[in-house]
């Protein structure tokens, strides 16, 4: 039986000083509820910029205490099912994103869940990639504030975090602290507004801790594959950094040079964006099943 945690459970940074809302065993299942990422302030397009309280923005619902979880260990969530709420919306603005310098004013747009499509106006019903922006676990130092990605995860905002796939954190305190929020109904790689369609909704997933095995960054697990997400102050050196920490994962597990590893990855490899409009950059690295299954390789 899955045990349920209510959004009014939430916090706005990660950080080892978060008291634990709930305490769950290794293995078992979670049903979080979460507020979208303007905690639901915004009902109607007319909202103004000034009617917003911009520092009730990215709540993650937790913190979630796991039993076990030590630093130098990982944690394994598994997202089972992510529900939707009734409502999307997307807002830009002056100094917003990639265009906020040619923006002139802040917009607000409603777009409605109906028939599995966003409804983007009467031409466009867009497809759902229901995904989670914001995900991750207490990190090692300071407070982390839920709208910046790091190595402990949070605002990654990688479309590959969806239903069926497994993310794995590396832990930095003592239960983990796990924690989830800001769903998009539906978003595309880059983030270039700032917002993809955000919206509230419901997030299953079981968490499970992984003994003596460490890693530096997130990775992001599906039936296709597995890469690594990184968040630097540059997209170029996150980028840089998510090869090099995928080549030195896959390097002993196979009987290749580094040189010849490196080849591979520069044919089958895949560098991509994951968002570009937040305090840090994120990228990831992928690389395909066919490799791993190749030599035979499991890193988790």
């Amino acid at each position: 039986m899955a045990k349920t945690l209510t959004k009014e459970n939430y916090f706005y940074a990660f950080s080892k000083d978060n008291n634990a809302s709930m305490t769950v065993a290794s293995g078992d299942q979670v049903v979080i509820d979460t507020y979208d990422c303007f905690q639901n302030q915004i009902t109607s397009e007319q909202a103004a910029f000034q009617s917003i309280d911009w520092d009730q923005i990215n709540p993650a619902t937790g913190a979630i205490f796991v039993e076990g979880a030590q630093p130098g260990d990982v944690l394994k969530v598994k997202i089972d099912n992510i529900e939707l709420g009734e409502r999307g919306v997307m807002s830009v603005g002056p100094e917003l994103g990639v265009m906020g310098h040619r923006l002139e004013e802040f917009q607000v747009k409603m777009i409605p869940i109906q028939d599995g499509k966003a409804v983007f106006n009467e031409k466009l019903h867009l497809p759902l990639n229901p995904m989670i922006g914001v995900i991750g676990v207490a990190p090692e130092a300071d407070p982390v504030s839920c709208g910046t990605p790091g190595a402990h995860g949070g605002n990654m905002d990688t479309t590959l975090i969806t239903t069926g796939a497994t993310l794995y954190f590396p832990v930095f305190q003592e239960g983990a602290l796990f924690g989830l929020g800001d769903l998009h109904a539906a978003m595309g790689d880059g983030e270039i507004g700032v917002s993809g369609i955000e919206i509230p909704g419901k997030v299953t997933v079981t968490l499970e801790v992984i003994k003596d095995r460490s890693i530096p960054y997130p990775y992001v697990e599906n039936e296709e594959g597995i890469a690594v997400i990184v968040s630097k102050e540059t997209l170029d050196d996150a980028a840089k950094t998510a090869v090099e920490v995928m080549i030195d994962a896959i390097l002993p597990h196979t009987d290749l040079t580094i040189g010849e590893l490196t080849m591979l990855f520069s044919a089958v490899g895949q560098s991509q964006v994951s968002q570009i409009v937040d305090p840090l950059m994120t990228a990831r690295f992928f690389v395909p099943r066919q490799v791993l299954d190749a030599y035979g390789i499991k890193l988790f």
